[in-house]
Parts: structure tokens; C-alpha cells; sequence
């Protein structure tokens, strides 16, 4: 399947989608912030073929020392064509992300299917390819 870089300050919801994502198959790296995240992108040099190492970002938008909206900045300079998806619980902190590379926004709190759901269609175009 694909590998998911997730970063969540909230280790109870970072449990919650680690899960959620490897019941689906998925090779998951979690971070708890984005410090810890951008660490991880630096560390995983792109596959052979120059695509990032990993195939998805999963970032909650709010969190302390580096939020989602500047670790998704890094994220997009360093892999332009990486997706990412990102979770919030707070409506205001949407509009911040307008200029990113973001494909969806996923509001909480949401369901293990509404994750997977989210997840799988951004995914889906990959999964093609690679299968």
C-alpha cells in the first residue's frame, strides 16, 4: 500500500488514525508535532524514481512549536507533488491553508470511516498506478 507520514500533537487521535490507516494496509510514520514531522521528511530521502518517500501527508493543522500549515509549507518545497490532508477541529484555521498544496481538510471529529474514506480517495490514483 502506500506510506503515510501522520502528525498529531494529540497522542490519542494520532493512536485513532495510526490504527485507522494500517487496518487499510498502510506503512504509517507518526510524529507528535511538527517539528518531529519535518524531522522525518528530512530524514527519508525520495524513492529512486525523485518521488517523496512518502506517498501521503497527514497533518493536524494545529499544534505546538511548528503547526500543520508551516510543516506543509516545508512539506510542498521539499515534495511539490506530495499530497496532504489536514485535520482540524477549528473552523478559522481553514482559510490559513488557501495557498498550500492541501487536497482536503478534514473537520473534527471524525469517524474511523470518515478518515479511511478521506485517506483512500486521495490515495485512490496511486493505488492504481502501483497495482
Amino acid at each position: 500500500m502506500s506510506r503515510i507520514l501522520l502528525v498529531e500533537d494529540d497522542e490519542a487521535v494520532r493512536a485513532f488514525v495510526c490504527r485507522a490507516l494500517l487496518l487499510d494496509g498502510h506503512d504509517v510514520v507518526d510524529a507528535c508535532d511538527g517539528e518531529e514531522g519535518f524531522d522525518a521528511l528530512q530524514a527519508c530521502l525520495p524513492k529512486k524514481d525523485g518521488a517523496p518517500a512518502f506517498d501521503l501527508l497527514l497533518t493536524d493543522i494545529k499544534m505546538p512549536f511548528m503547526d500543520g500549515i508551516e510543516l506543509t509549507g516545508h512539506a510542498n518545497k521539499l515534495f511539490p507533488d506530495m499530497p496532504v490532508i489536514m485535520m482540524t477541529g477549528y473552523a478559522d484555521q481553514r482559510e490559513r491553508a488557501d495557498d498550500l498544496n492541501v487536497i482536503e481538510i478534514v473537520a473534527k471529529p471524525f469517524t474511523l470511516a470518515d478518515i479511511r474514506a478521506s485517506v483512500s480517495a486521495v490515495l485512490r490514483p496511486e493505488m492504481k498506478a502501483a497495482g
